[in-house]
């Protein structure tokens, strides 16, 4: 707000507020409040004359003409001030009555002979002070309405920042599920694919049972015809049964498996069994399932491949006895 606007909202005319400016060179609004107060009963500059100057100027004229006829007549009264005639208060200038006119909504107005009193030094302090307290007032509204706008400010600052973490928390509770249902059917496809193994396992142990019980009934007859046959010839073929008795002794497979945290582990397979079988019970074995990891052995040195995972573990001369190393997947 400037210095003009509130010198006229304190009371004072626009022009002698304007005339206060001026003559303190604009060093604020109380120096021009302490000279509109000592200047109270002085009259406007010439530019701003109150509209009574012209009945004055009017009295003058009759009281020439008067003089200049020789009358003797009493002159008219001069009308000194203006009063208001709704509230009976007394104003030097025609800016006085306007202003007071838009403060008060007052309309009617009327000349009068009475002379607005100066005001005392009593009533200068009396004014002073209350136009100081009237400052002091608007000056705590207005750091009132700036603390209300700061806080308002801040509220919706705090909101803004919540509603952002509660968005972000929202963003990243969807990640996580997703990143857990992802999870949940890759150990879903990783447990199936291990129960089709155990169940290929189980059929071929199962195949391989029903084909040794049929070799083994295969052979019985024929050890019982050489055995009561007379001839000479039955010689050759007693013999025969011990190639199967040297194979017997091979019909399981003990491996020591080297885990990659450096642990040993060790754990019979029958030989027939593939090497899918031993890859499974590592897998079991690891804390976790879904690690990718291959099948070596050291002397010599051999890294079995993925079409070697399914052959049986005599064939891969794992037999009697072998040691495996669990490696990284390249």
């Amino acid at each position: 707000m400037s210095d003009i606007q509130m010198l006229i909202d304190m009371g004072f005319p626009k022009e002698k507020a304007e005339r206060a400016l001026e003559v303190t060179n604009n060093k604020g609004v109380e120096q021009a409040m302490e000279w509109l107060l000592a200047h109270a009963d002085e009259p406007l500059p010439p530019a701003s004359a109150p509209v009574g100057d012209s009945s004055s100027s009017t009295a003058a004229e009759t009281t020439e003409d008067t003089s200049a006829g020789g009358s003797t007549e009493e002159q008219p009264a001069v009308a000194k001030s203006l009063k208001c005639d709704e509230c009976g208060k007394l104003f030097k200038s025609q800016e006085e009555v306007e202003f007071h006119a838009a403060k008060t909504e007052h309309s009617s107005f009327s000349e009068s002979t009475e002379e607005k009193k100066p005001l005392t030094e009593e009533e200068k302090k009396a004014q002073l002070a209350l136009l100081e307290e009237k400052m002091r007032r608007k000056r705590q509204e207005r750091e009132e309405n700036e603390k209300k706008e700061a806080m308002e400010r801040e509220r919706l600052r705090i909101k803004s920042g919540k509603d952002m973490l509660e968005a972000r928390r929202k963003m990243e509770e969807q990640e996580m599920k997703k990143l857990m249902d992802q999870r949940k059917r890759e150990k879903l496809e990783s447990q199936q694919a291990r129960d089709r193994v155990r169940v290929q396992i189980e059929a071929d142990r199962a195949a391989r049972k029903a084909k040794e019980s049929g070799e083994n009934a295969a052979v019985s007859p024929t050890s019982t015809t050489t055995t009561t046959s007379p001839s000479p010839s039955a010689k050759p073929t007693s013999t025969t049964p011990s190639k199967p008795a040297e194979a017997k002794s091979y019909t399981t497979a003990k491996i020591a498996i080297r885990m990659m945290d450096g642990t040993q582990l060790v754990q019979t397979f029958q030989a027939g069994e593939q090497l899918a079988a031993v890859r499974l019970f590592v897998q079991l074995k690891m804390e976790q399932n879904d690690t990718p990891f291959g099948l070596m052995t050291n002397f010599p040195k051999k890294v079995f491949s993925a079409e070697e995972y399914d052959m049986p573990l005599d064939k891969l001369g794992l037999v009697p006895n072998a040691v495996l190393i669990v490696t990284k997947a390249a």
